[in-house]
């Protein structure tokens, strides 16, 4: 019983490492849109109209990112198979992605933004995935057993 509570702790630091780490690349990325749309309107991808709507995104990002951390860290294991892990940020990254393309599509956005937004969520995914590696090797995190 005590390798179980054991587990569950680990999963939950590391649901709550990949939720804090998603969360900060997106609030980047979020900042990075709003800065980028003010200079150059042009090239605007999506503008969030209210708070409410940015306040979402950001809990889905948040939630998004602590089912990574969970499933990531039972993903790699004790293997070093860097497929494994590249997969679980394909995965995770295509899944978020391509949802907004077909979020996109139906509002008949450009297909080069839908794209630059797919690659975002490939970069949040690996951005979580660098800060799990990292609480792995620092031992802040253990590695499913």
């Amino acid at each position: 019983m005590d390798d179980l509570n054991a587990e569950r702790i680990e999963s939950l630091k590391a649901g709550i490492c990949g939720a804090l780490s998603l969360s900060l690349a997106f609030s980047v990325m979020t900042l990075l849109h709003w800065f980028l749309t003010q200079q150059f309107p042009a090239v605007a991808i999506w503008q969030t109209s209210t708070l409410i709507n940015l306040l979402f995104s950001g809990g889905v990002a948040f939630f998004s990112g602590f089912l990574f951390g969970i499933t990531y860290r039972y993903i790699i294991r004790q293997d070093e198979n860097s497929h494994l892990q590249e997969g679980a940020v394909l995965s995770f990254g295509l899944v978020r992605g391509l949802a907004q393309v077909d979020i996109g599509l139906k509002w008949e956005s450009t297909l080069w933004s839908l794209g630059i937004l797919c690659i975002e969520s490939l970069l949040l995914f690996a951005f979580a995935r660098f800060a799990l590696d990292l609480a792995i090797y620092c031992q802040w995190v253990k590695p499913a057993s």
